[in-house]
This record gives structure tokens, C-alpha cells and sequence, in this order.
């Protein structure tokens, strides 16, 4: 499996870490996604698409917090990688995000999974 980092970005709130491993293309933000930190997490998910990286895989076990902002680039993302082929797959969620999903109903057009593992591993 090819483990190696292939960039990282940090706005205050957020750092987004992107690597790739096996087929998934691993997408990992820490800290708070929002209006003012979205595009930090949206410009590598869309890179990925456009470089045919079409499985994501979104570690979101070190994602503290995520308004409608962030809900919607990561529905953006999923509409994009299904149009090429692929999807997202959401990881390891602390309750405080996945009350979101849960919320808004959104949970139930993502894959989700309950750790980073089990998400590379399907």
C-alpha cells in the first residue's frame, strides 16, 4: 500500500491532510469545518475527482465540528466522484458531527463507516 503524504494545508481551525493508500484517496480534516474553512477540504476532494481518484475516503475522526457549509462540500464531492465512477466513504465520526448527518438526513447517502479501517478495507 502506498502510504506517502501527498500534501497538507492548514486555515487556522482546520488542517486537511491528503494521502493516498491502495485505491482510496484519504482525505483528513482536524479542527473545525465551516464557511470560513471550507475550501480547505474542498479543493484536494475535487483534486482528487479531476486526477481520477474517485474513491475518498474521509477520515473525519480528528473533525470536531462541521456546519452546512462543510455538509455541502461533502455532498458536492459525492456527486462528483459518483459521476466519475466512484463515491465517499465517511470515517470514524465523533457524535457531535455525525448529529449532523443525522440531523439533516444526509447520513443516509454517504457510505459510513465506524473507523478509517473498516473504510479502506471495503
Amino acid at each position: 500500500m502506498d502510504r506517502g503524504t501527498v500534501g497538507s494545508a492548514n486555515r487556522g481551525r482546520l488542517q486537511v491532510e491528503v494521502r493516498t493508500e491502495g485505491r482510496s484517496e484519504v482525505v483528513t480534516p482536524v479542527g473545525e469545518l465551516d464557511h470560513h474553512t471550507a475550501d480547505l477540504l474542498r479543493e484536494p476532494l475535487e483534486h482528487a475527482v479531476e486526477q481520477g481518484r474517485v474513491r475518498l475516503v474521509v477520515d473525519c475522526s480528528g473533525l470536531e465540528f462541521c456546519d452546512s457549509t462543510g455538509l455541502n462540500v461533502l455532498l458536492g464531492a459525492r456527486l462528483k466522484a459518483e459521476a466519475a465512477g466512484g463515491g465517499v466513504h465517511l470515517a470514524g465520526m465523533l457524535p457531535v458531527v455525525a448529529r449532523v448527518f443525522e440531523i439533516t438526513g444526509a447520513e443516509a447517502v454517504f457510505t459510513v463507516h465506524d473507523s478509517l479501517e473498516e473504510a479502506l478495507n471495503t
